[in-house]
């Protein structure tokens, strides 16, 4: 601990970001980073406490307390702290195979733990994360480092998001031969076309993916394994399967209306505007535009979120978000204590520069739709919500709603994006490799385990355990490749902790 006093001596201090009017007018992102020197400070401020929960990853209160991948967070703290870069890199990559996607998507659950945080301002551990990895680049650091010896076994990887692209680095790390396949025409899945530019560049995702391949890993694109390409190719040329597809079945909207023209899924309308900024820089016109119409987003977290800030760019009209759950209060209630993840109302980027643009929040809390309205052609022209109660069912316990009376009002829309959440993996693939599936329609495997119902096609990320975190597809990603590792080898020296 380089500086016992550091909590009390220096105070927390986080990149700034651009004003909300500004940022708007570009993909860009738009956070301005400390220098070196006074990102140095802000490592001093780890307490180097006995009980680290920031890297803790347990479950409180049904809820991620610290970090999933077990960063050695006050390791890597001190070492800023002291100026010792590299060694700061070195112990942040034993455990995160991708600081640079966590330190700019990661809501930060280590912060959310950290034992500063319970009566002053938490360590600004992800700035952390972020100058260390970044300083890594520039100082050759994180340059290729191919593994000296191969073992002679191949394995397939179907899915190159943050899942995929974890096992498949830890696998040819090991010396396996490595090939990921992925059904797009870019890599990186959820990393490439979930996140919108502003929240992650896709600059950043090609530099780690040309890093992968120099040490050795293979990428195929346009590869739609199921349909184009049979799976039992893959079971005949490959050693091991992994399946890392992604939760990728959008949850639907069934309402009177739905057949309405304007009505899209979140994550059609962001990968669209993605690959347009990317192919042509929106010249080739082929997204989905929200210039001058008026938006309705359906469903809160980071997608919706994601879609305000996304048609705000765009030059909307207007932008409103449903969310059918209370408002959460503003600050931390009695009964969710520290070290639990702070359950309050988080107000992000997009919906700050819809205030500073339109003047007001554009979330409407507690309702629901209960019509889309359409036009005698059949273009949407409305959304017509209620409020809803929410109350416990005396019998079963559990929370129910129903609409409160005289609530309903139509909101102006020509376009709507659902962002309700996903439902489990794709049945095509799942029944082209004949895994059985949960009753969520995740891949289904024993209880801590990766290997699939089918003799060895394991699986990872959000096609196993369901809609998650980034940090949690990487997890899983370096879980699954220990087990690959181990049922090709008779044990593994892969690291997961």
């Amino acid at each position: 601990m380089g500086k016992p006093t550091g909590f009390m001596d220096y105070k927390r201090e986080v990149s700034k970001d651009m004003l909300p009017k500004e940022r708007i007018k570009n993909f860009n992102e738009f956070h301005e980073h400390l220098p070196m020197e006074r990102q140095r400070l802000q490592g001093a401020r780890c307490m180097e406490c006995g009980v680290p929960f920031c890297q803790s990853g347990m479950t409180v209160g049904g809820m991620t307390s610290g970090c999933p991948l077990h960063n050695l967070v006050p390791e890597w703290n001190d070492l800023v702290y002291m100026g010792n870069w590299k060694q700061a890199y070195h112990r942040l990559v034993k455990t995160n195979s991708f600081p640079e996607f966590t330190s700019r998507v990661c809501p930060a659950l280590c912060e959310a733990a950290c034992t500063c945080g319970l009566l002053e301002e938490p360590v600004s551990t992800k700035e952390n994360e972020y100058a260390i990895i970044e300083n890594a680049y520039e100082k050759g650091y994180a340059d290729p480092k191919p593994p000296k010896v191969r073992t002679g076994k191949r394995v397939a990887v179907v899915g190159s998001g943050p899942a995929g692209l974890a096992v498949a680095d830890q696998l040819n790390k090991r010396g396996h031969s490595v090939t990921v396949f992925e059904r797009s025409d870019r890599i990186g899945g959820l990393l490439m076309y979930g996140i919108p530019n502003m929240k992650l560049e896709k600059h950043i995702v090609e530099r780690k993916v040309k890093v992968m391949e120099a040490e050795g890993v293979s990428f195929v694109t346009g590869a739609d394994i199921g349909k184009e390409i049979k799976a039992d190719k893959l079971l005949k040329d490959y050693d091991r399967i992994v399946l890392a597809c992604g939760a990728s079945n959008p949850r639907d909207i069934n309402v009177p209306g739905r057949d309405a023209k304007g009505i899209y899924f979140a994550v059609d309308y962001l990968k669209a505007n993605t690959r347009s900024l990317l192919d042509s820089n929106f010249a080739d016109g082929k997204f989905i535009n929200a210039r001058n119409k008026n938006v309705v987003i359906i469903g809160g977290g980071d997608t919706g979120n994601d879609c305000v800030g996304t048609s705000i760019r765009q030059g909307c009209k207007s932008v409103a978000q449903i969310e059918m759950m209370p408002k959460a209060p503003d600050k931390r209630p009695e009964n969710n204590p520290w070290p639990e993840w702070p359950k309050i109302c988080k107000t992000d980027y997009g919906q700050e520069e819809a205030i500073a643009l339109f003047g007001h929040d554009p979330r409407i809390y507690e309702s629901t739709v209960k019509e889309f309205v359409k036009d005698k052609d059949g273009n949407l022209k409305g959304v017509k919500i209620v409020k809803v109660l929410w109350g416990k069912n005396v019998e079963t316990g559990r929370m129910e709603m129903k609409e409160a009376p005289g609530s309903e009002q139509t909101l102006p829309a020509e376009i709507v994006l659902i962002a309700a959440g996903f439902l489990g993996s794709q049945k095509y693939v799942t029944d082209a490799f004949k895994t059985a599936v949960t009753e969520r329609s995740n891949v289904k495997t024993r209880d801590g385990g990766y290997e699939t119902s089918v003799k060895n096609v394991f699986t990872a990320g959000d096609m196993h355990r369901g809609q998650s975190l980034v940090v949690w597809a990487i997890r899983e990603g370096r879980e699954a490749a220990r087990a690959v590792d181990e049922s090709l080898m008779g044990y593994t020296n892969l690291m997961v902790q």
